[in-house]
């Protein structure tokens, strides 16, 4: 594309030959001849006197500096992640209707539907129009996919479940599997049979290996606008509001809520049954243990890591706690009894 042709798509002022052509997004640092890159920090405004980038996209404060073509954004990140969509080169994950692919009878296909080898969508699922389907996927009875969605290879999506349109579900993802539901009797676990579902909203991206649980009676949801890494755990009956964001490798145990808009760290730990505000913020590695009430509030809990030598001389002290426990309440009985006399 033009830059030109670029600034235009994204309604933006350029500067300097908007008829260089652009191939391909790079880091500014090692981008070369026919890449674009961004700048959105000062700190790394030197860097605009080293590029070799055809065109940077900045903010208006940074013009003076550049050297070569650039696009006026205010927001210099969106506008380079609108840029590498208008330049991906991603293969589809599947075109056509693979003759190994098995439709049962009664399936709904909508229109310009692509199956890859060896998918299996039982009977009563109901398939949008132009969604990819990529090799080994399974679609349960009566699960529902909506317009433009693509799955990625291995991909199961049990009974009942749905997904909306415009999601993309990386590999290995399993949406709808039992929760982890049962009674005890006398020793002998008594499973719970998980009669709920997964509902999962429009614009919705999951990564690669993450599961999510149907619910136990009622469904859970994953709402609009969600972001889910790989490796995450989502319990039975879990809620997650629009516009969250979920880093790796994190667990959410039954039941829990996530608001709208929150930042969840990667490897974080969610306890049952508890609720957490609008636009919370959580750290990487954090352990929750309560509901979180307070609107916008950031929360942190992991250990950082520290050196071998420092690391034994803190779970050293960690395991005499109790000891200097007791010793400092003896000690605060005794200055009391001192400033009493």
């Amino acid at each position: 594309m033009l830059v030109k042709d670029i600034a235009a798509q994204l309604n933006a002022e350029f500067i300097g030959d908007g008829q260089v052509d652009i191939v391909k997004v790079a880091n500014l640092k090692t981008a070369k001849a026919g890449q674009i890159s961004f700048l959105s920090d000062d700190k790394y405004r030197c860097v605009l006197d080293e590029t070799n980038a055809s065109c940077v996209m900045i903010k208006p404060e940074f013009k003076e500096h550049v050297k070569c073509s650039a696009i006026i954004l205010a927001d210099p990140y969106l506008g380079f992640a609108r840029v590498a969509q208008m330049l991906d080169t991603t293969p589809a994950i599947a075109t056509g209707i693979h003759p190994t692919a098995y439709v049962a009878p009664g399936v709904t296909l909508g229109e310009n539907v692509a199956l890859g080898a060896h998918v299996v969508i039982e009977e009563g699922a109901v398939i949008g129009d132009h969604v990819q389907i990529g090799a080994n996927c399974v679609i349960g009875p009566k699960a529902k996919i909506g317009a433009h969605t693509k799955l990625y290879p291995l991909v199961s999506l049990y009974h009942d479940c749905e997904i909306g349109s415009n999601c993309l579900v990386q590999s290995g993802t399993v949406i709808g599997s039992d929760g982890f539901g049962y009674a005890n009797n006398k020793g002998q676990w008594v499973k719970i049979p998980q009669t709920g579902r997964v509902v999962i909203g429009d614009f919705v991206e999951i990564g690669a290996n993450t599961c999510i649980d149907r619910g136990a009676l009622d469904d859970t949801i994953i709402e609009s606008n969600v972001i889910i890494d790989n490796l995450c755990q989502i319990a039975h009956n879990v809620k997650i509001g629009y516009g969250t964001a979920v880093a790796g490798g994190t667990t959410f145990a039954g039941s829990v809520t996530i608001g709208k808009y929150c930042i969840i760290g990667g490897t974080s730990v969610f306890n049952g049954h508890i609720s957490i505000a609008d636009q919370v913020t959580i750290s990487g590695m954090c352990m929750v243990m309560r509901s979180i009430k307070e609107r916008g509030a950031i929360y942190s809990s992991g250990i950082p890591a520290q050196t071998n030598s420092e690391w034994r001389r803190t779970a050293s002290r960690v395991l005499h706690i109790n000891d200097m426990y007791r010793k400092l309440m003896e000690l605060e009985k005794e200055v009391k009894s001192l400033k009493g006399n």
